[in-house]
């Protein structure tokens, strides 16, 4: 009787952890970024891409040289640009440096993002080089070209970015701050129109590279109906002078869908992806 009473026991202490194992395994499935995290980190058509992406600039870097009147600032007059220095504009996340293992972590714990988190992951230093990113840098670099990094990972944390880049061999300068965070100086911002413009006060900036409309434009809190506008308003500037890279994860184009209100709950934006989703009838 005591065998059997035992034999009870650890038949339902089993069925508790697979039921708990098999809840845990549904909630990580169920987390609103665990498809484009395993697309990011198991797809083979993302390295194509933004190898592709990268070849594309690549492509494009003699012919910027060679017109010195090439700029892909919009407010950095064509006229002034001819006697200065080259330099190119890279955001961080999701453009040079992968943190789809930081993302894959959150989803594991079941956890939105969490700021105290990512600082942590930042400071790690353990992001891989986006595919394509590296090899077009440094050929930037032999060429001369000054490569800026303007990223909104907060300033606090820059040494962790700097160590990270210098790991994977990413061009920096040695007496020349080129990584240029949020709240470095007062009016740094996650706008990056200033960093931008502090830039484009000494260089002539021959492209910009990012995931994020707001990489390329002052596009905060604008609705989705203007983002797109602005897409054809700067046609001819996507694939010669701006590159964006893939990232289905997270950005501001989610905001939008969101209409950028903060307050609504997790039943809201659900509610607000569904209406979102086009269906043709």
């Amino acid at each position: 009787m005591w065998n059997t009473f035992i034999r009870r026991k650890l038949l339902l202490f089993l069925v508790i952890i697979l039921t708990q194992i098999s809840c845990h395994s549904s909630n990580v499935l169920q987390h609103p970024t665990t498809s484009a995290t395993l697309w990011v980190q198991n797809a083979a058509e993302y390295k194509a891409l933004t190898t592709t992406i990268y070849k594309m600039a690549s492509n494009h870097l003699e012919k910027a040289l060679n017109d010195s009147a090439w700029t892909a600032e919009t407010q950095q007059p064509v006229d002034s640009v001819a006697t200065m220095e080259p330099a190119i504009i890279v955001d961080v996340d999701e453009t040079v440096l992968n943190n789809a293992p930081f993302q894959a972590r959150m989803i594991k714990q079941q956890s939105a993002f969490d700021p105290e988190a990512w600082n942590d992951w930042v400071i790690e230093a353990q992001a891989d080089p986006v595919p394509g990113a590296l090899s077009f840098l440094k050929k930037a670099d032999q060429h001369g070209i000054a490569i800026f990094y303007i990223t909104n990972r907060e300033a606090a944390v820059e040494e962790g970015t700097q160590r990270n880049l210098e790991k994977l061999g990413f061009p920096l300068s040695p007496d020349k701050d080129r990584i240029l965070s949020k709240n470095e100086q007062p009016d740094w911002t996650s706008s990056k129109v200033n960093r931008r413009a502090k830039v484009a006060a000494n260089y002539r900036i021959l492209m910009l590279v990012g995931d994020d409309l707001n990489d390329f434009l002052s596009a905060k809190d604008i609705p989705q109906q203007k983002r797109e506008q602005l897409i054809d308003e700067y046609s001819e500037y996507w694939g010669q002078k701006w590159f964006v890279l893939p990232n289905p994860t997270y950005g501001s184009w989610e905001d939008a869908l969101f209409n950028f209100d903060d307050n609504l709950t997790n039943r809201e934006e659900k509610e607000r992806k569904i209406q979102q989703l086009e269906t043709k009838n």
